[in-house]
């Protein structure tokens, strides 16, 4: 273990946390290279990379930056958003399955995103311009209110994990509830491109996607980042940590804040794609070896599930299938072991 210095900060570097991340940064680079190797045009690693680098003919590079890499892209900013948002999530509220599925943020999120994708053609919205802005604006909104309801009802002086989760199931039920309506009493075409968006899907997806969550984690990792010593504090328990001299209810409400806003961006891009923010800090937490969910570390994990599932859900039919149906499949039976691992812990 070494030490980083910086000015008057300082930070603790351990071995086997970085190359956890030096191996998933590989795995991303790889991923990434055969996502845009994989379609109707096939094409070598050599020429992705050649045209990676500013090279590669004119048809090489339309397939690659027009058609490929924005959805490469999506994929892994969407993972990473939704992994940070769980490792925060679950450090905040000490219990690995508080994460944006299960707390009501994602199905808030898509709430928001399905209003405008059924009513944007009744109100006369152009499609595009309603994806480029109206559709994450919307997921935001709704995401954060489901985040503020979830907080505001679960407040019983301080946060207790389990109370959380279970307002945060009840927040869950009423927002799936109120998307089905607006799926009822929306166009028909348009509740049938809304149903192809909840299932979570990279298919189509462009740099106006690209953009926002990009933006999003440009400015939300670095806060997340530097609030790493406040989470490191609130894994303790809330007397701990005013001892330690934080600001107990101001620092959880920053971070969860954080937690939703990064978790309703990556709805509002590509659908609601489940288990990712649940799992990622868990298998980060046990390949890192550390007391709780290493952020970074959940970044570039999450990227390579969202990534590596995209990849199986494209190449293990001969129809591409919704991303967010592998990461269902996968996640459930990890949900079930948590809840009975969970259920152990508390008879004992």
């Amino acid at each position: 273990m070494t030490a980083l210095r910086l000015g008057p900060a300082s930070f603790r570097l351990r071995r086997r946390p970085l190359l956890v991340v030096a191996v998933a940064l590989v795995a991303l680079a790889a991923l990434l290279v055969v996502g845009i190797m994989i379609g109707d045009f096939p094409l070598s690693a050599a020429q992705v990379v050649d045209v990676l680098l500013g090279g590669g003919t004119r048809r090489d590079q339309f397939v690659v930056t027009e058609l490929r890499l924005p959805r490469a892209l999506t994929g892994l900013l969407v993972g990473s958003a939704l992994g940070l948002s769980g490792a925060i999530f679950q450090v905040v509220v000490r219990n690995p399955l508080a994460s944006p599925d299960i707390l009501g943020v994602t199905w808030g999120a898509g709430a928001g995103a399905v209003s405008v994708i059924t009513f944007a053609g009744s109100l006369g919205v152009v499609t595009g311009s309603a994806a480029d802005v109206g559709l994450p604006a919307a997921g935001l909104a709704g995401g954060l209110v489901a985040g503020l309801l979830v907080y505001a009802l679960a407040w019983r002086r301080g946060i207790e994990g389990f109370r959380m989760v279970l307002v945060g199931i009840g927040i869950t039920a009423v927002a799936a509830n109120v998307t089905h309506y607006l799926l009822t009493v929306g166009d028909v075409q348009d509740a049938g491109r809304a149903m192809v968006w909840l299932t979570g899907s990279l298919n189509g997806r462009g740099w106006e996607h690209v953009v926002p969550v990009a933006s999003a984690l440009a400015v939300l990792v670095p806060v997340a980042l530097a609030g790493g010593h406040v989470l490191g504090a609130l894994q303790f328990g809330d007397e701990t940590s005013r001892g330690l001299g934080v600001r107990v209810d101001l620092a959880r409400s920053g971070l969860i804040v954080v937690a939703v806003v990064l978790a309703s961006v990556a709805t509002a891009a590509a659908g609601p794609i489940t288990f990712v923010a649940l799992a990622t800090p868990q298998i980060a937490l046990r390949l890192a070896g550390t007391a709780r969910p290493p952020l970074f570390g959940s970044v570039v994990i999450g990227g390579v599930l969202v990534m590596l599932s995209d990849l199986v859900a494209r190449t293990i039919y001969r129809i591409e299938l919704p991303v967010g149906v592998v990461t269902a499949v996968l996640g459930a039976p990890y949900l079930m072991y948590l809840l009975v691992r969970s259920r152990r812990e508390a008879r004992v």
